[in-house]
């Protein structure tokens, strides 16, 4: 899975850019900046670092379930977890 970090701990300021940041993610190692807040393209994870990151008693699991995409919350960070084909496609 490919990994978005959105340097946030806003949710409501992450829900305004997340449609911008699916139309546009940056690549690995490219921060870019939303509406103010950085975003960067954190590279690829494997399916274990969500499962690992989902027993964690801080951190907060959403599923976009049409998408296949998981959005992990934790401390000031949103992590965007997109299926590799799909942030490909772009």
């Amino acid at each position: 899975m490919k990994c978005i970090s959105v340097y946030t701990n806003n949710f409501e300021a992450f829900s305004d850019i997340y449609e911008q940041i699916l139309a546009a993610p940056p690549e690995e190692n490219e921060d870019l900046v939303f509406e103010g807040i950085t975003v960067s393209g954190s590279g690829d994870v494997p399916e274990q670092y969500i499962e690992r990151m989902r027993v964690k008693p801080e951190v907060v699991v959403m599923k976009e379930k049409g998408k296949g995409i998981t959005i992990l919350q934790h401390g000031n960070v949103f992590e965007i977890c997109l299926p590799v084909d799909s942030a490909d496609a772009g």
